[in-house]
């Protein structure tokens, strides 16, 4: 339950027409995964990207699974995955009964390496295995090196799976996160950017790609009177009552980003004094949404001493994310590392960074670490 007196990490805000769009599907009795939200909230965000396809799923796990299914991938393929972000962006290669193999990251951006990840595919064709897919990802919001990574996946041939999840209303050259890969894919989950309280989408190239998903996302029923199936299929369409949410959250997606990149601002105005605190900066043409700000500190025992003095105050924070390749689960898969990830874990913090904090909530943020740190 959330509480009036904690600030928590990112935490959902409504902006105020959810409730009518959510109405009127209850007033028209739209309440399966299918209606006029559904239409409404796939426009809204094509309009939004512009020359693309949408369809909104359950989660973007599903959103990820399905762009890997659309590719091809099954048992005994491997793709290519980033090895720093969150495991939703792995466990659908799973879900294939493929392999995962972990690419590093590179330090201007935090996400994929250009570098080892020609290394790594250049590996595997070595050994008969060329890669079926790749997963890269905008992590916290921060495009990754499109026009290198993508530059490689042409080079070799290798569908791209992007990963937007964090990276809703981000650009890169004024080109939209989501609009760069084969596929892409959007979360909207709870903490998300804008929210329907779980939901994701896959965006695809045409409108062959998008009927294909939603096909199977709907338990890959064939047309007939009768429930016939030629395919395995999913439940992984959106519901038109959480639709419904996501077409008042869009109303306001650009208002979020600037809340958002105004927190980022803040927290650089006022503890960039400090030398043992590094922020993640935007390279000349890249336009983070800044869903997190994260901080990198000199040591773990520094960047659990900011954590702990928060949530002794009642404020969550979080280490970056842990990698991939140190997962439990994912231990026995082959990587490509540079030690840039585990570093990143090991000194990394996400800030409170929600889009509904307000001039109290960060000052008394950047008082609590100006305080530890003194």
């Amino acid at each position: 339950m959330l509480t009036k007196t904690k600030i928590y990490l990112s935490s959902p805000h409504m902006g105020g027409s959810e409730e009518s769009y959510v109405k009127l599907a209850f007033d028209t009795n739209w309440i399966a995964p299918l209606g006029p939200n559904v239409n409404g909230f796939e426009n809204d965000i094509e309009n939004y990207l512009g020359d693309k396809k949408v369809a909104v799923l359950s989660s973007g796990t599903a959103a990820i699974h399905l762009a890997l299914e659309l590719i091809g991938v099954s048992k005994s393929d491997e793709v290519l995955c980033q090895s720093f972000t969150f495991s939703a962006s792995a466990n659908p290669i799973i879900y294939q009964g493929a392999t995962p193999i972990f690419i590093d990251s590179e330090p201007e951006t935090w996400n994929m390496s250009p570098e080892l990840l020609e290394i790594a595919i250049k590996d595997r064709i070595e050994n008969y295995k060329k890669p079926k897919a790749i997963v890269a990802v905008h992590l916290y919001g921060m495009p990754y090196k499109v026009d290198e990574i993508n530059a490689i996946a042409r080079k070799y041939d290798i569908p791209l799976v992007e990963d937007s999840a964090e990276a809703l209303g981000s650009s890169y050259f004024n080109r939209k996160c989501g609009t760069l890969g084969t596929y892409g894919i959007l979360s909207f989950n709870g903490n998300k950017i804008i929210t329907t309280s779980g939901g994701g989408a896959l965006i695809a190239p045409d409108v062959t790609s998008k009927e294909k998903a939603v096909f199977l996302s709907t338990q890959a029923r064939d047309d007939a009177p009768h429930y016939e199936h030629s395919n395995v299929g999913y439940n992984y369409r959106m519901s038109n009552v959480l639709a419904g949410i996501g077409r008042g959250q869009m109303e306001v997606l650009d208002e979020r980003v600037e809340a958002r990149r105004k927190n980022f601002e803040f927290y650089k105005q006022n503890l960039e004094h400090h030398q043992n605190i590094e922020f993640l900066e935007e390279p000349q043409g890249f336009y983070s949404n800044r869903w997190l700000t994260c901080i990198k500190t000199r040591s773990f025992e520094e960047r659990e001493r900011i954590r702990l003095a928060l949530l002794k105050q009642d404020i969550e924070s979080r280490p970056l994310w842990k990698p991939m390749h140190l997962q439990p689960i994912f231990k026995n898969c082959l990587n490509f590392t540079n030690g840039i990830s585990e570093s990143l874990f090991e000194k990394g913090l996400c800030l409170p960074s929600g889009s509904n904090l307000n001039e109290q909530d960060l000052y008394k943020i950047i008082t609590i670490i100006n305080n530890t740190l003194k």
